[in-house]
């Protein structure tokens, strides 16, 4: 039985199992001392603990449900559908992060796809999913709140929010028309005439007062990433609101998502109080830092490559890039994409194998692509 937890901890959580273990090596080379609570960046824990939070509010006001309904109550045709589908992904998750994006679209399309009937839902469900995978993880990258590696790369590099988007613009924008382009072209082998209809629509007239409250919250919070409020104060009125709202919410955080965050912390603060091993990544990593992040990317996927390769360079632009781009490619390249797989694995569990020949071959076509276009931004 207990062999049994622990096979599936380590299916469900293997990123965090990974980066406990790698903190519980290096404290055997780095005894535990009081330097250890430095390690810690705690600024940008307590953000994503609150954006979490609201997020998690935010959903269950049906807002953007709601958004969602509003954009494809008059849909008729199968390339306004995709695109819809696609795109809400993409700029929603500049805002709310490409995981909660997916949480909240992808189950949407099944729904949408099954009011359409059996058919269309076939040919539609693999490429718009693959597509909004994409979408969220591409999206995401214009903000640092798109993301939490974005987070945590941003607060390290002290740059202002102008800054930031100025440099992650020119990919995103290269990015919007490379999903566009290949969701048209999706789109032309599919069923032109598409109605969608829907019986139940959110009322979110009654819930006014708490979507009120989080929205509040919300930009209380993105002042707090551009610097513009203290975070002792954005994350006391956050957690006193949220437990005065509604405490169930405290239930719906990612906890694992921050204790991957400390372990990794730990891990990266330890090696570099080694100096060989210190040295030895500083050299690697040094002028290459977009290609490091790209190729850790697909192997431990973009968040962990992020947390590991800033404690060894000073060039962190290059490296937001590297980690963003790196989203795409593998499946596990960005945790995000983790979560379409599953989705789509329960819903239709026979085309999962089709899903990932098209995801993996989507994937990577994109990343070519932006490649292509990075040789012309000069980075």
């Amino acid at each position: 039985m207990m062999k049994e937890k622990i096979i599936r901890l380590l299916k469900q959580e293997t990123v965090l199992c990974a980066a406990l273990f790698l903190a519980a090596i290096s404290m055997l080379l780095v005894a535990p001392d009081a330097e250890y609570i430095t390690y810690l960046d705690f600024r940008t824990l307590a953000i994503l603990f609150c954006l979490m939070g609201i997020v998690a509010g935010l959903q269950k006001t049906g807002l953007f449900r709601w958004i969602a309904q509003a954009l494809l109550s008059r849909v008729k045709r199968a390339r306004q559908l995709v695109l819809i589908l696609v795109l809400l992904c993409f700029f929603s998750s500049m805002l709310l992060t490409n995981d909660v994006a997916l949480i909240t679209f992808v189950p949407f399309t099944f729904t949408v796809l099954n009011m359409i009937g059996p058919q269309a839902k076939k040919q539609l469900i693999i490429p718009i999913v693959v597509l909004q995978t994409i979408a969220a993880n591409l999206g995401s990258m214009l903000t640092p709140i798109g993301n939490p590696q974005n987070l945590y790369l941003y607060g390290k590099a002290g740059i202002s929010l102008g800054s930031f988007v100025l440099l992650m613009l020119p990919y995103t924008s290269a990015a919007l028309a490379a999903l566009i382009l290949w969701s048209l072209k999706q789109s032309r082998t599919y069923p032109a005439a598409i109605a969608v209809f829907f019986t139940e629509k959110e009322a979110l007239s009654k819930k006014k007062a708490s979507l009120a409250a989080y929205s509040f919250l919300f930009v209380l919070n993105l002042l707090t990433v551009a610097r513009m409020v203290p975070c002792a104060l954005s994350f006391t009125v956050t957690v006193i609101a949220l437990a005065v709202m509604d405490k169930g919410i405290f239930l719906r955080i990612d906890y694992s998502l921050l204790l991957t965050f400390a372990g990794f912390f730990i891990f990266i603060g330890n090696m570099q109080r080694l100096p060989a091993f210190s040295r030895l990544l500083q050299q690697t990593v040094a002028g290459h830092e977009m290609a490091a992040g790209i190729i850790i990317s697909q192997i431990i996927s973009n968040v962990p490559a992020a947390l590991l390769l800033s404690g060894f360079t000073d060039r962190l632009a290059p490296l937001i890039i590297g980690v963003n781009l790196g989203g795409l490619g593998t499946l596990i390249a960005s945790m995000a994409s983790l979560i379409s797989y599953k989705l789509i694995a329960r819903e239709e569990r026979a085309i999962k194998g089709a899903y990932f020949r098209y995801f993996t071959a989507a994937n990577f076509g994109f990343l070519a692509v932006l490649l292509v276009f990075s040789l012309f931004c000069g980075i």
